[in-house]
């Protein structure tokens, strides 16, 4: 195995490994700094490289480590946060234009537990400007550029986590942290063939974090494998009183239980009737491949709700207040999207009623969720229709024709549910695709274990790019 394996390993491996003194964390931190600063930018993936704090931070892992003192499985292992989470000293940037300069006094407090788990930050990652909040409808969205997924440059790394998601498929990192509003862990892990767990809503403190919609954001690990997910959200998660809206719940993770009964997994109606071919064929093999450890009811009926006008009513008034500001400032023509500097006016016009009806309609949406988590353990559908957009044109152009079915995401989001995004083959242009599975609140656990058990018996999490 070469130096240059290292940051592809699990979690766990890279654990052995240091207590083994077979490598150190100040080794796999210069070696993610020199990934960083030579492929980083062939995907748009970095804003800021933190070389000083970075080693110094591995320094002090190895010392802790050579005395005996271990603080987890992510001790002395270097990973990456989306620019819209707080460090201290360093810009933070939210990926746009005017607040390129911006510098806080503090860490947002995921930053500061994945320091205490001694985990090692070596950079801020790129991200859509403003978390997509403004309207964006093209990959090139960010000052630094339009992010690429490492398996094929000419297209999209999706969003808004566009950064987190590029860097783990490439090794840049071990893993990163991404932030979901509505779609922004799961997207960029299926477009870059990586494994994102987007938590329940509450679970993961969001202090330090640039708010877009403060009822929908959450952060959440973007990782090689699911148990290196479940890992990393065991050190995110927990109470925080700088955060009323995180309920201060735990998260304990040693591995996947032994379990005797079969998951009940529903298939929703609809959602692969018009997804690409290779969409289609990927995900059903994948469930296949679970054999007698799943039952699957296909064709379950969705919950007739206004999934999508209702997500984007809330992102619209919520997003158009928390960049009140820049936008009465007129600072918003300074965004890169040409839609983006528009996009945010609109919102302000948007009437009370809709938002007022949207945030009504939850309860009745959360419930009947809930109703339906009361006979399945999980709800498993295509996280994309499509493989990867093509990054020189609109969205909209991209694969005409081609829609998702059920609006798992919006309506995930909206409940404040966790899902779980797993690669499971590739499709046109050598594009990874991917599964996802949607979960109870707090029902993480039930995602890892699935996750981990398609991925003990299947090798897509561990693919790499080419040329990396």
């Amino acid at each position: 195995m070469s130096d240059g394996d290292l940051l592809f390993l699990p979690v766990r491996r890279i654990r052995a490994l240091l207590r083994e003194r077979k490598t150190t964390s100040v080794a796999l931190t210069e070696l993610s700094l020199s990934r960083l600063e030579t492929l980083g930018p062939k995907f748009n993936a970095v804003v800021t490289v933190m070389r000083d704090g970075a080693l110094a931070e591995a320094r002090a892992a190895d010392a802790e480590i050579a005395a005996g003192k271990w603080r987890g499985p992510l001790h002395g292992i270097p990973y990456g946060v989306k620019d819209l989470l707080a460090t201290k000293g360093v810009p933070t940037t939210w990926g746009a234009e005017p607040y390129r300069n911006q510098v806080f006094d503090h860490d947002a407090t995921v930053v500061r537990k994945l320091r205490e788990a001694g985990a090692v930050l070596v950079a801020k990652l790129a991200m859509v400007e403003l978390a997509g909040g403004m309207g964006y409808n093209h990959a090139d969205a960010s000052f630094t550029g339009p992010g690429k997924t490492p398996w094929n440059t000419a297209f999209w790394s999706g969003g808004s986590s566009s950064g987190p998601g590029a860097a783990v498929s490439a090794g840049l990192v071990s893993f990163a942290i991404g932030s979901e509003t509505s779609g922004s862990i799961l997207t960029p892990s299926a477009y870059c063939g990586v494994t994102g767990l987007r938590p329940t809503y509450g679970l993961v403190s969001r202090h330090g974090a640039m708010a877009l919609s403060w009822t929908l954001d959450k952060l959440g690990p973007m990782t090689r494998g699911a148990d290196d997910a479940a890992l990393v959200l065991a050190a995110m998660a927990g109470a925080d009183p700088l955060d009323e809206s995180c309920v201060g719940r735990e998260f304990e993770w040693d591995g996947p239980s032994q379990r005797k009964k079969a998951w009940r997994i529903a298939v929703p109606k609809g959602c692969v009737e018009k997804v690409q071919p290779a969409v289609r064929e990927n995900f059903e093999k994948a469930l296949a491949s679970y054999g007698t450890a799943i039952t699957v009811t296909r064709d379950v009926e969705w919950p007739d709700f206004a999934w999508g006008p209702a997500v984007s009513a809330i992102v619209s008034a919520e997003g158009a207040t928390a960049f009140l500001e820049l936008l009465e400032s007129g600072d918003a023509s300074k965004l890169r999207c040409p839609a983006d500097r528009t996009g945010g006016y609109s919102s302000l016009l948007l009437p009370a009623v809709d938002y007022i009806q949207a945030m009504r309609l939850r309860r009745p949406m959360r419930a009947a969720m809930a109703k339906l988590f009361e006979t399945y353990d999980a709800i498993a559908t295509p996280t994309r229709a499509t493989v990867a957009y093509p990054a020189d044109r609109n969205f909209e152009d991209a694969y005409p024709g081609v829609s998702g079915g059920p609006p798992v995401i919006p309506a995930g989001n909206l409940a404040g549910l966790p899902a779980l995004s797993l690669p499971c083959g590739f499709g046109e242009n050598g594009l990874p695709t991917s599964l996802t599975f949607l979960g109870p609140a707090f029902g993480e656990r039930t995602l890892a274990e699935l996750g981990a058990a398609y991925q003990s018996s299947t090798d897509w999490h561990l693919r790499r790019p080419p040329g990396v």
